[in-house]
């Protein structure tokens, strides 16, 4: 018997859940599809564990650093088992919370198998999952990405890891050599080293987080290196073999590089090839990610695209701002909901969790000198973190502050929050730059002295024009 439902969501990250429970408030029958884990990514091999993991190694990184503070400790060690079922126990508690959730929402059904289209029938959507056929009214994808693997020669005779491999270690590797010198990598890299595995990085780019401004790429440099992680830029892999005690990496330059383990932390693939999206007419992008409009819908009315597959922000977060979107988009019955209906209006926003950790909202400085050099008003302030006396007390100076204003607006166009609470200080700014205020507002706020963020008026009040180069 095939079931009907108004809505089929298939895939549970981050916008699934919450879009479940929503329209089905709203009296909507909900199929959410899910073939592996409730919760995606996020919860089950992305934020959760990493975040989880990352505080064990700032724990072990602090207790090493502990003399700084007049602290007398003995030697210091970590027991990698107790910080991985620690991790472990706080992913599954989390999953556990959020298959609680759904399951006590009326209206909701979970459905095990991995989703796919199957055609229509009429105006309907047929689909299937596993053993289960159903038609839906409404289709909504959420089925994220997984880990790319670039294609080295060789590496079909070694073991290899990728962020799901990685967080079911059950034994602290070696000498871990990860392969990518971004995000992911710069935070695996650090934590491992942070537990006590010795850890390669080999980075193709000429510097570390391309993405970033040169001088952020430095200040990771520099903390990477006073930490013991070796880094390797402008790196290119000719080949992979097994060695005595793992693996070997050949570069094309003739230097080698022996590790117990392998990552590669090189990007993303999305989730799409399996969704049988040619039955329905949904066009992708030539690396199988979904095209959309600004509210989230494909080219096929009735079905959306949410969260990393649509390729507008691989977060979490960005996932679950998607459910916001298409909420406000979707009828008068929204609610009090007060939110964006464009999502081509919100700026980039994200955070890289190093310790310190990165925040970032909008135009970096690169961007704000091309604009500059196309004619544009700019106004730029930068401040050292170990300028800043909270995070002098805290031993805590590695670090910037750089704030980006349009100069006819006067509204923020972009920031950098680099240091120590970068992470949440960024979120100030984000959630100011969503009023569309002048900048002067914050300038003349009250903040609380002795914080990082107290400093944000004090840089305003220093906003300087940024010439063309």
């Amino acid at each position: 018997m095939t079931k009907h439902y108004d809505t089929a969501i298939i895939g549970s990250g981050q916008a699934a859940p919450a879009l479940s429970v929503a329209l089905a408030e709203r009296g909507e029958s909900i199929a959410l599809i899910e073939g592996a884990q409730l919760g995606g990514s996020s919860v089950n091999a992305g934020c959760t564990p990493t975040k989880t993991l990352r505080k064990s190694a700032r724990v072990a990184h602090m207790a090493r650093r502990a003399g700084d503070f007049g602290v007398q400790t003995g030697e210091i060690t970590v027991d990698f088992g107790a910080a991985m079922a620690r991790m472990r126990d706080r992913v599954d508690t989390a999953r556990r919370g959020l298959t609680a959730w759904l399951k006590r929402t009326k209206n909701v059904d979970i459905i095990e198998g991995w989703g796919a289209f199957e055609g229509r029938d009429g105006d309907k959507f047929v689909l299937t999952a596993g053993e289960t056929r159903l038609t839906a009214d409404k289709v909504y994808i959420n089925t994220g990405t997984r880990a790319f693997t670039p294609t080295v020669r060789g590496l079909d005779t070694i073991p290899h890891l990728d962020n799901v491999g990685l967080l079911a270690l059950t034994e602290l590797p070696r000498h871990l050599i990860i392969v990518g010198g971004s995000y992911i990598g710069l935070e695996m890299g650090q934590i491992f080293r942070r537990l006590g595995a010795s850890v390669t990085i080999i980075n193709s780019a000429p510097r570390l987080a391309m993405r970033e401004d040169p001088d952020v790429s430095k200040i990771i440099q520099g903390f990477l290196d006073d930490e013991g992680v070796t880094v390797v830029n402008d790196a290119t892999i000719a080949k992979v073999e097994p060695a005595r005690e793992g693996m070997s990496l050949i570069m094309t330059d003739g230097f080698s590089f022996q590790g117990s383990h392998l990552l590669f932390a090189t990007g993303r693939s999305a989730n799409s090839e399996t969704l049988n999206l040619n039955s329905v007419g949904v066009e992708t992008d030539e690396r199988g990610f979904i095209r959309t409009n600004a509210q989230l819908a494909t080219n096929v009315p009735g079905i959306w695209a949410l969260g990393d597959i649509n390729a507008r922000g691989a977060f979490t977060h960005t996932s679950y701002h998607d459910h916001e979107i298409v909420l406000a988009n979707s009828d008068e019955n929204a609610g009090p909901l007060h939110q964006w209906k464009d999502a081509n209006q919100r700026p980039t926003t994200y955070a890289m969790f190093t310790d310190p950790p990165l925040g970032r909202v909008g135009m970096s400085l690169a961007d704000a000198q091309k604009a500059a050099n196309d004619g544009r008003s700019i106004l730029l302030a930068d401040m050292a973190m170990s300028d800043i006396s909270r995070a002098k007390e805290e031993g805590e100076t590695a670090g910037l502050i750089r704030l980006i204003v349009d100069g006819e607006t006067e509204q923020f166009l972009g920031a950098t929050v680099f240091g120590i609470a970068g992470d949440e200080i960024i979120s100030v700014l984000s959630n100011y730059m969503a009023t569309g205020a002048s900048y002067r507002f914050m300038q003349q706020a009250l903040p609380v002295h002795p914080t990082v963020a107290e400093l944000l008026p004090t840089l305003l009040a220093n906003l300087k024009p940024l010439a063309a180069k």
